[in-house]
């Protein structure tokens, strides 16, 4: 993914909301951010040819214009003219994986890798491990994180799958090229992060869903504590989530009231989010840029929220200058059989000071 979005469009961005506190993102590091950056020119052997260069910058342009057929082609032919060249068929896998081929994806990156002249640290390996993952081929992805430099800890699963690499948090844009939103989520390997916000429905994303994402950072969010985390570009859903996503208007006389809802949710092993305070609209140039992850209290008003004074839930953001609005828009991912349950439970424990209505299932 990586490609441009029309200038203007806000773009939806999630509270703070980390797991694990580990600040080791399990990514390329800034030399080797290229996991999904054209490489013309390496330091190869022997230069490429006229004709060679031709056509993979013609073919970038092309891609760059959504012509994938077009830009296939003349990769293709490029590979055909310099068949030695590493970088010929890392441009083919990448393209490959703008196009979610991803059979495609591990033959070209495995032909790219061959003609490797290091052992260590390649982005070729880096887009060979987010192709095998897509695959599920767990073999291939051990062995390519285990390429780029990544400890991959314990013997393989039943399955092979690679797990407890201890990546920790991270940010995910979800629908990068629609409605696109940012939520966290816990990394389960360096291509594949679980949601752990609820994201609102326009997503089309639910809350526990896994999602398959690039390996360049678009933007970093900052904590309070002090601690960062990467901000990574979703490319497909990976595993679906049974759990719906529904809305409902809360009256809580107080963020404890509030609070309390959400302990409740993560009690019963789901989760309840007050999208009135933690979603605010930022424009693109903000969404790629490092931002605090929240934007303060009170009559703080931060300069990067593009939403509407004065508007509740996802347009609000911001406040008028008042401590706490007992109205507030939730989202909770819950089973149908269990969710009324859950909020009935929420109000019997302080009936004076809690109350809901207008529950709706919308993802």
């Amino acid at each position: 993914m990586g490609n441009e979005r029309p200038r203007g469009r806000t773009w939806l961005d999630a509270k703070e909301r980390v797991s694990g506190g580990a600040d080791r993102y399990g990514r390329p590091t800034e030399r080797n951010w290229q996991a999904g950056i054209v490489r013309i020119f390496g330091k190869g052997r022997h230069r490429p040819s006229a004709s060679w260069r031709q056509a993979t910058d013609r073919a970038f342009t092309l891609i760059g214009d959504g012509r994938y057929e077009d830009a296939g082609a003349l990769l293709t032919r490029a590979a055909d003219l310099e068949p030695w060249l590493s970088e010929s068929w890392f441009n083919l896998a990448l393209l490959h994986k703008f196009r979610h081929d991803w059979e495609q994806a591990r033959t070209a990156g495995l032909r790219a890798v061959a003609l490797l002249d290091r052992d260590t640290g390649a982005p070729d390996w880096w887009n060979v491990g987010i192709a095998a993952t897509a695959l599920q081929d767990w073999p291939l992805a051990r062995r390519a994180w285990q390429a780029y430099g990544l400890k991959v800890p314990g013997p393989a699963t039943d399955s092979g799958e690679p797990l407890g690499m201890d990546l920790g948090s991270a940010a995910v844009r979800l629908s990068p090229e629609g409605e696109a939103e940012v939520v966290w989520g816990r990394r389960l390997d360096p291509a594949r992060i679980e949601v752990l916000s609820i994201p609102l429905p326009s997503s089309g994303r639910r809350w526990g869903e896994v999602v398959l994402h690039d390996g360049v950072p678009h933007g970093e969010r900052s904590t309070a504590a002090g601690h960062t985390y990467p901000v990574f570009d979703e490319i497909e859903l990976w595993a679906p989530s049974p759990v719906p996503t529904w809305v409902v208007l809360l009256e809580a006389a107080s963020e404890t009231d509030r609070d309390a809802l959400e302990q409740l949710a993560s009690d019963a092993g789901f989760a309840a989010e007050d999208w009135s305070s933690s979603v605010r609209l930022l424009c693109r140039m903000c969404s790629e840029s490092r931002m605090p992850s929240d934007e303060g209290d009170g009559e703080h008003l931060d300069p990067h929220d593009h939403s509407e004074p004065g508007h509740p839930g996802p347009l609000g953001h911001r406040t008028d200058g008042q401590l706490w609005v007992p109205e507030r828009e939730c989202g909770l991912a819950a089973p149908a059989s269990l969710v009324r349950g859950l909020l009935d439970g929420w109000v019997a424990d302080s009936p004076d000071s809690r109350d809901w209505r207008d529950l709706e299932e919308v993802c």
